[in-house]
């Protein structure tokens, strides 16, 4: 029987299940249809019409009739409505797992609110933690990778890299707790991981029998980087990539322009700062001592230091592109004909066109008044980074502004052409995934004489096995970072605070949720 009760606030229903059917013992499973006595529960369920919905529901309570059985009575249950200790419906209870798992506490609460189901956010967490997390199965390609937990903190990721699902993540990176956990499931055939050997001595300790793969990411990364700290150390190489200038004594306008910055505030400083650092490591003292005695980052004084001049660590911003300068060729030549009248140089571009301001023009030309050049926009010379960005971009994608530059770079620095040759070889084995000229390439990475690729060719050689299969084999570490970026989604959804079993919980049931979700069939309509 079924009547409904409709008020302004919730939709109650009432039921109350049929007298004389027997029902399943809780304890011993023996059906009986001994009433003992009736109650009411009062269950949630999903909105009805967006009103909260309430089922008032009368139950039995029976006698079990198995002598064997603990239990005297029982409460009989409805499938599909009513579950042991439970106050929500099934089909409501999955609702509020989903929407914690999607969400967490906070955002669940929320959501949950608009839905019409109130329900605070330590009862969202509480109900996530109670989903229980599906079945491990040991995969046979195992990707491992570190993650920032928090501050100084990290933690470790296990993905199933066949499945793209996560199978677990814990606090630290140490070597032990990764061998236990390999200990522990038996059976991983290839493992692929950055080129840590943390994680190489624990995945030795606790698969020795697992093929490991060094990520190819991770090796061009650790190769650019070191291009980069070349590229750093023959910063004064880097302005050769700039396209010669239209001056006519190049000397003169560098001394004038040399006397110009020294005459700021920042020049000064950039001078007296270059003069103090490069008297205190003549002496032969480390970066780290001068940095302590002059009250400055180390990475400061190594900046000073490698430099040949003040000049080179003052960067000066090209000036911005304004609407005078398409004009600017015309100001020069109206300049070298002898008129030097701002007002009328300013009327003279009107008539061609020129919407600007009589200021900008009179500031155009006030360096010609000093015998110097228009300020024409400057090009800035390329940093390390982009230097080492421009050499290991691969030549078809590279822009014709990077192709016009950085001929004119590895022709100044044949330590950077040097360079450049060697990540064209290493570029050369990825693509082809042939690491058969790997240990000459080694080789020629520690006779280089750059200390930089040599320190990169003996960490290299120690993992040479690991570093071979990520040239040859199709396994990597993609999967990984994926899924690392999905751990860091779901810290800032709880801003930060989620503990690790909370943490955990999450990762590995939402992307669950979304496969089961994603390989659901959508209706089409009609």
């Amino acid at each position: 029987m079924v009547s409904a009760d409709v008020s302004d606030a919730v939709v109650a229903v009432r039921a109350r299940t049929r007298s004389g059917t027997p029902a399943g013992c809780t304890g011993c499973g023996q059906l009986s249809a001994w009433c003992h006595s009736r109650y009411v529960r009062r269950l949630a369920d999903v909105t009805l019409g967006g009103r909260p919905l309430r089922i008032d529901l009368s139950v039995r309570r029976l006698y079990c009739e198995n002598p064997a059985c603990p239990k005297v009575t029982f409460a009989e249950q409805v499938p599909g409505l009513t579950v042991r200790y439970q106050r929500r419906t099934p089909q409501l209870q999955r609702l509020v797992e989903a929407i914690g798992v999607v969400l967490a506490g906070r955002g669940g609460a929320r959501m949950l609110r608009i839905l019409n189901v109130t329900l605070s956010r330590c009862t969202v967490l509480a109900q996530l933690m109670r989903v229980p997390l599906p079945p491990l199965e040991t995969p046979r390609v195992l990707g491992v990778d570190d993650f920032a937990l928090y501050g100084g903190t990290y933690g470790t990721l296990l993905v199933d890299a066949t499945t793209r699902l996560p199978l677990t993540l814990w606090e630290g990176r140490d070597a032990e707790q990764l061998s236990r956990w390999l200990r522990e499931h038996p059976g991983i055939e290839v493992a692929c991981r950055d080129g840590s050997l943390t994680y190489r001595q624990g995945i030795i300790a606790g698969a020795p029998d697992a093929v490991q793969v060094s990520d190819r990411f991770h090796l061009w990364q650790g190769l650019s980087r070191r291009v980069q700290d070349i590229a750093s150390a023959h910063r004064g190489c880097l302005p050769a990539a700039l396209p010669p200038t239209r001056a006519t004594d190049p000397e003169l306008i560098e001394e004038t322009a040399g006397n110009t910055a020294a005459d700021t505030r920042a020049g000064r400083h950039a001078r007296r700062l270059f003069e103090a650092v490069h008297a205190l490591t003549r002496t032969g003292r480390s970066h780290s001592s001068v940095a302590r005695e002059l009250g400055l980052d180390r990475r400061t004084v190594r900046k000073y230091a490698r430099a040949r001049t003040w000049q080179e660590v003052m960067r000066r911003p090209p000036r911005k592109p304004s609407t005078l300068d398409p004009y600017l060729d015309y100001l020069q030549q109206r300049w070298d004909e002898g008129q030097h009248s701002a007002k009328i140089l300013h009327e003279e571009l009107q008539g061609k066109g020129y919407l600007g301001h009589y200021q900008r023009v009179k500031m155009a030309v006030a360096p010609l008044r000093r015998g110097l050049p228009l300020d024409e926009p400057r090009a800035r010379p390329p940093s390390p980074r982009e230097a080492a960005r421009w050499i290991t971009t691969h030549p078809g994608r590279r822009s014709p502004h990077i192709n016009d530059r950085l001929p004119r770079l590895l022709g100044q620095c044949p330590e950077l052409r040097h360079t450049h040759d060697l990540v064209l070889r290493f570029a050369a084995m990825l693509d082809n995934r042939d690491a058969t000229s790997l240990p000459r390439w080694l080789n020629d990475l520690a006779d280089s004489g750059l200390a930089p690729l040599a320190g990169l060719a003996g960490a290299l050689r120690e993992d040479r096995h690991a570093v071979a299969q990520g040239i040859t084999t199709p396994y990597n570490s993609g999967v990984n970072e994926g899924r690392i970026t999905d751990v860091k989604l779901q810290k800032r959804l709880m801003a930060g605070r989620a503990s690790v079993p909370l943490l955990r919980h999450r990762v590995v049931l939402i992307a669950h949720l979304r496969r089961r979700y994603a390989d659901r069939p959508t209706m089409s309509p009609g």
